[in-house]
C-alpha cells in the first residue's frame, strides 16, 4: 500500500453525509463505504437529493478503474503521519490495466501528479463539473497529457513507483475541485460501481456502451431490443419483464441480482447478440474488435489478453467473472 498518498489535514467532502471531514474518515464511514454500494444512493438523501436523483447517478458512465484487493490500511482517512490517507488502494500486480473511472481529459501526467503528498507516476483526469480522478504508482502510462479518454479506456498500468510498500493502484476521488477528496468506494457506489470489483449497478435512464450490453444480451434473451445505447423506458420495461420471470425484484435496475442470470459463459465457436455484447464489453476495455456477433480467433485473442492484463484465468472463455470484471 502507500507510505505517503496523504493529503494535509484540509477539509474533505464525503458523499454520505454531506459534511465536510478534516482529514480522516470515520469508522462508521469507514464501514459504509466497505459496503460497496448497497444502499449508499439513500443514505446520500441527508444532502437533500431524492431517491430519484440519487438514482440517475447509477447511469453507466463510470468504470472500475482497476481489478485487485484492498489491503489493509490502505483505505481513505487512513493516518498518514499527521496526515490522511486521500484515496483508496486496489493491490495486484506489476502490470495490471488500469483505466479511466469516467469520460474525461488528462489534465496531470506526472510524478505525484502534480499534488502535495503523492508520490509515483501519476495521471489526473478531470470529468468537467469539478469532478476529477486521481490514478498513483503507475509503472507506465498509455495515454498523452491532454488526451480525450473514455470511460473504461486503458490509460495505463499499475506499478509500485514512488514510496510504497507494494504494487497496487492509489485511486482517489475529487469532488468540487481538484484537491477536494472524498471518499472513492462511497463515491464510486454512488455511481454505480463496486471499487471491490463487483458487478455495476444500472438505472432506468443510463446510456453508453454498458447499456448496448444489456441490450444485446437482452435480445438474446428473446426481448427484441435496440442497441442504441439508451436505457429509456421500452429498454427497461423489459428488463423488469425478464426480471420478474426470473423471480427478482422486477425495478428495472440491472445490477449484482440481475447480471448473473443476463450473462452468458461464451467461447471461441459462439455467435449471436451475446457475442455481440462480450464484443461491446471489450471494446470498452480498448480491445477495439469488429462487432460482428462471431466469437472467433481475434475475439479468442482479445478475452484472452484482457484476462492476462487482469490477473484473471487466461483460458480464452468469457464466463461470469470475466463478465462481472468487463462490465464493472
Amino acid at each position: 500500500m502507500c507510505d505517503s498518498c496523504a493529503t494535509a489535514v484540509e477539509a474533505t467532502a464525503d458523499e454520505t453525509d454531506g459534511t465536510e471531514q478534516r482529514g480522516r474518515l470515520s469508522r462508521r464511514g469507514l464501514i459504509a463505504g466497505m459496503g460497496l454500494g448497497l444502499g449508499l444512493a439513500v443514505v446520500g438523501l441527508q444532502t437533500g437529493a431524492t431517491t430519484a436523483a440519487a438514482a440517475t447517478a447509477k447511469n453507466g458512465k463510470w468504470a472500475n478503474p482497476a481489478l485487485g484487493h484492498f489491503p489493509a490500511g490502505g483505505y481513505y482517512g487512513a493516518s498518514r503521519g499527521g496526515a490522511a490517507h486521500a484515496g483508496q488502494d486496489v493491490s495486484n500486480s506489476t502490470g495490471t490495466g488500469v483505466y479511466a473511472a469516467a469520460a474525461g481529459t488528462v489534465v496531470r501526467r506526472a510524478w505525484g501528479g502534480g499534488l502535495t503528498g503523492r508520490t509515483g507516476n501519476a495521471l489526473v483526469i478531470s470529468h468537467g463539473g469539478g469532478q476529477y480522478t486521481y490514478y498513483g504508482h503507475l509503472s507506465a502510462y498509455r495515454v498523452a497529457l491532454n488526451a480525450t479518454v473514455a470511460a473504461g479506456q486503458r490509460i495505463a498500468d499499475m506499478g509500485a513507483t514512488g514510496n510504497v510498500t507494494g504494487p497496487h493502484l492509489h485511486f482517489e476521488t475529487h469532488s468540487g475541485g481538484l484537491g477536494v477528496t472524498t471518499n472513492p468506494v462511497t463515491f464510486m457506489a454512488a455511481r454505480g460501481v463496486d471499487l471491490g470489483g463487483g458487478w455495476p449497478r444500472i438505472d432506468p435512464g443510463a446510456s453508453g456502451k454498458t447499456v448496448v450490453v444489456i441490450q444485446y444480451l437482452m435480445t438474446q434473451r428473446g426481448y427484441g431490443l435496440v442497441a442504441d445505447g439508451q436505457y429509456g423506458s421500452v429498454s427497461s420495461d423489459a428488463v423488469k419483464r425478464f426480471q420478474k420471470a426470473k423471480g427478482l425484484v422486477a425495478d428495472g435496475q440491472v445490477g449484482p441480482a440481475t447480471w448473473p442470470h443476463l450473462v452468458y459463459t461464451l467461447k471461441q465457436g459462439g455467435s449471436g447478440n451475446h457475442v455481440r455484447a462480450l464484443q461491446n464489453a471489450l471494446n470498452k476495455r480498448s480491445a477495439g474488435l469488429a462487432v460482428d456477433g462471431t466469437f472467433g480467433a481475434v475475439t479468442t485473442t482479445a478475452v484472452r489478453t484482457y484476462q492476462g492484463v487482469n490477473r484473471l484465468v487466461a483460458d480464452g472463455e468469457a464466463g461470469p467473472v470475466t463478465w462481472q470484471a468487463l462490465v464493472g
